[in-house]
């Protein structure tokens, strides 16, 4: 409750109805005079800050210590004093992504930057005096095996393009070099269905738009399918809480949104563990943690475990029968995941 002042009015200034007492009985909003100082507008700010900061610790609080607890209880209607999944799901699925791509994504670097001779990068290379330079050609060898005297920069950039075009000629393997090729030979009778022809004319469009490329065309795979994970992790969502459905398709006190809200939570739990995975690896690199793998190791059996207790808790059914659709979701949400990334993957590749 606010402790602005009540208007004398008893008609409520956001849907009419007639007033009794504090709160509309129709909308819910407070009769309170509408007109508010600049200081009434930053402590209602900060309360409303504070008790999202509330709900959010204690919900974490039960979310970490008592799998399917959280669930359990909004399947009860018991919801006032935690966190709405689904706004509690946008807030840390957004900041682990933001972590992720900052982890994991990559730039898209031309392959000059990444192209190595004697593991020297070329942007090394282009730092050298006359004196390393020239000892350094003299390192080289042709493809005849006969051992570079010395080489001038203009003659080394002849040698670098002439490697780097025959090293990676095709991005993607194809028996193809050209989509003209590919035209004379289905014109000539070659015989492929309609998902053949289209699988190969991207093939030879991805060589021919990257022109043996490989690192840049790898990273900008690699990029594309990095910013489709939360795209494949939001679809995969409604799919395990549709695997749950069928696996307790006998209990019809659970609804298909109880089997979501139940997703919901066990996502959140995984997005908070990998974030701390991060942060693990993050401080690794800076201080070396002899136990590093025990700990990962740890970690990945650890959310396993924390799956069967939620389900038990939140199905409450016997141990015996919990662990065996345990493994029946390990095994399908599996299944399910694989074809899943199969479809990206195929999506991934026709956007490149």
């Amino acid at each position: 409750m606010s402790h602005f002042k009540v208007r004398k009015e008893t008609n409520c200034l956001n849907c009419g109805t007639e007033v009794h007492g504090r709160y509309c009985h129709f909308c819910g909003q407070e009769n309170i005079e509408p007109k508010e100082s600049a200081w009434h507008l930053i402590t209602h700010f900060f309360k409303d800050i504070t008790h999202f900061d509330g709900n959010f610790f204690s919900t974490l609080k039960y979310l970490m210590t008592k799998p399917g607890f959280l669930s359990k209880e909004y399947m009860l209607g018991r919801r006032a004093a935690y966190l709405n999944p689904i706004r509690m799901y946008i807030f840390t699925s957004a900041f682990f992504f933001l972590l992720f791509f900052n982890f994991f994504s990559s730039s898209n670097a031309d392959i000059s930057n990444n192209f190595t001779f004697n593991k020297k990068t070329l942007a090394e290379i282009s730092k050298m005096d006359s004196t390393e330079f020239a000892e350094f050609t003299r390192e080289i060898n042709r493809d005849d095996d006969k051992p570079v005297v010395s080489m001038t920069r203009e003659e080394f950039k002849a040698y670098v393009d002439t490697t780097m075009l025959f090293s990676n000629y095709q991005v993607i393997s194809s028996k193809y070099k050209s989509v003209a090729e590919y035209d004379s030979a289905l014109k000539a009778g070659k015989q492929h269905n309609w998902l053949q022809r289209k699988f190969t004319y991207r093939i030879l469009r991805i060589n021919e738009k990257y022109k043996g490329k490989g690192n840049e065309a790898m990273g900008s795979f690699k990029n594309l399918i990095l910013h489709s994970l939360p795209q494949m992790l939001f679809i995969s969502l409604p799919l395990l809480a549709l695997l749950l459905k069928m696996l307790y398709f006998r209990r019809k006190d659970y609804y298909y949104v109880s089997h979501g809200i139940f997703s919901i939570h066990f996502y959140i739990f995984a997005f908070i563990v990998l974030l701390f995975v991060f942060l693990l690896n993050a401080l690794d690199q800076q201080v070396h943690i002899p136990l590093i793998g025990w700990i990962h190791m740890l970690i990945f059996f650890g959310t396993f475990f924390y799956l069967y207790k939620a389900m038990r808790r939140f199905y409450q059914q016997r141990r015996a029968k919990t662990i065996v659709k345990f493994l029946l979701l390990l095994f399908l949400f599996l299944i399910m995941l694989t074809f899943l990334v199969v479809i990206f993957i195929l999506y991934t590749l026709f956007k490149l």
